[in-house]
């Protein structure tokens, strides 16, 4: 090894005769090969010694140097002791150390480099698993989507039902961050309880532009009190890089029980719960009061007949997701407005829930336009209304579209800041 042969040539370690002419004696009679030098005995009392640590007399900077041998010691039986411990053969293996100095260091520039891991692109998710986290003292849960491939749509878009999953996820995904979700799906451990549920009555959204295939968008939700019986939801959906605000919706939630299948007030258990992730603040979307029309038959221009729930529609409390609700009204949309306009807003009443065995109809009329003139008309509104064959009213709604590639100069969202 490197570090032995430099240090031989400082320390030369040379062997006592007397050590190989003991063991030399202990080979026995016969012929011997050490290190390819035969000897022999003789009859006579004398014999040729081999010494078997012999070597050349050691040279530095070309010049020879000569050393006298070193004398090894004797025992009281006149056996040779073994070679003095000298500085050379104390030594430890220097290549195995190396090797272990060089694993461990290899090992922490890894470890390093992990924790010094940022990304390289500023549009990537800071947060890679997209778990959220709650901001603004507590009251705001925020959360990063990045928005995939499959969920674009014609328009190379983000579909409806891709934002609306955004919101819904956001909002159990706030529940459990602030430990408020027991057994069931965003419902309370009191709620479980009392065998409780959130339902949703009213929602308002506000399409101010759609994100694309790649964009990040950031969503922050909060809730607040609703009247003495309900709860309010507002989300904020911003894009992660601008900070440009994306859309903008408020619901209102209520209580019913899962058994009975009726509303429920909420009780004083669960409003010692949720009051303290109130905040007081302001809709993010004004209240549209004006009066959403029932249609009939009659009435409607556009039916879109036998709509059934899949297995995968359901959700965990057996009844179809209100994000379905939303493609099924807009089944019924005519197809001239979907190719030249695109939906800047909705508004939703949810009548009732409908069941895995519900067949639907979705009725939809344009108001004060005809489809057949469609490319030189601005804004158009829609009314709709999702139904059970039967004529049960599941959701009402009204929907507002804008010409597409048009730009949009909405009010600009903010999170609210808790009024005192």
């Amino acid at each position: 090894m490197v570090a032995t042969a430099a240090t031989s040539s400082f320390f030369p370690v040379t062997s006592s005769p007397d050590s190989s002419d003991s063991k030399n004696k202990k080979l026995g009679s016969g012929s011997t090969n050490l290190g390819g030098i035969k000897s022999k005995p003789s009859a006579s009392s004398g014999s040729l010694q081999v010494k078997a640590n012999a070597q050349a007399p050691p040279k530095i900077n070309g010049t020879t140097v000569v050393t006298s041998p070193v004398e090894g010691f004797k025992n009281e039986d006149g056996a040779g002791s073994p070679h003095p411990r000298t500085f050379i053969n104390q030594l430890p293996d220097w290549s195995m150390l190396l090797a272990a100095i060089t694993t461990i260091f290899l090992a922490a520039e890894k470890q390093w480099m992990m924790l010094d891991w940022k990304p390289r692109r500023p549009d990537m998710l800071i947060d890679p698993f997209g778990l959220g986290r709650i901001v603004q003292d507590g009251l705001v849960f925020r959360q990063n989507f990045s928005i995939r491939s499959y969920e674009i749509g014609a328009d190379r878009t983000a579909s409806i039902e891709t934002l609306m999953n955004h919101l819904q996820e956001t909002a159990i995904n706030h529940c459990k961050s602030a430990g408020l979700l027991g057994e069931g799906f965003g419902a309370t451990p009191e709620m479980c309880k009392k065998n409780l549920i959130w339902v949703v009555t009213r929602m308002q959204v506000v399409f101010d532009r759609y994100p694309t295939w790649g964009d990040v968008v950031q969503v922050d939700t909060w809730v607040s009190a609703s009247g003495k019986n309900g709860m309010r939801r507002d989300w904020l959906v911003s894009d992660s890089k601008t900070g440009e605000v994306l859309t903008r919706a408020s619901s209102v939630w209520v209580m019913m029980n899962k058994l009975t299948r009726r509303l429920s007030k909420i009780p004083e258990e669960v409003r010692g719960e949720i009051e303290p992730y109130f905040m007081n603040s302001d809709p993010v979307v004004a209240e549209d009061s004006r009066r959403l029309v029932k249609l009939d038959k009659s009435m409607a221009e556009h039916v879109r007949k036998g709509l059934t729930p899949r297995w995968s529609d359901l959700d965990v409390n057996q009844h179809v997701n209100n994000v379905k609700y939303i493609g099924w009204i807009l089944e019924s949309a005519p197809l001239p407005v979907l190719e030249t306009h695109e939906l800047s807003s909705m508004t939703l009443e949810y009548r009732r829930e409908c069941g895995r065995e519900s067949i639907l109809q979705s009725l939809t009329t344009v108001s004060d336009s005809s489809v057949g003139d469609l490319v030189n008309v601005g804004e158009i509104e829609c009314q709709h209304l999702l139904q059970l064959e039967e004529g049960s009213e599941i959701v009402r709604g009204r929907t507002q579209w804008r010409p597409k590639y048009a730009k949009s100069f909405g009010n600009v969202g903010q999170i609210p800041a808790e009024s005192a």
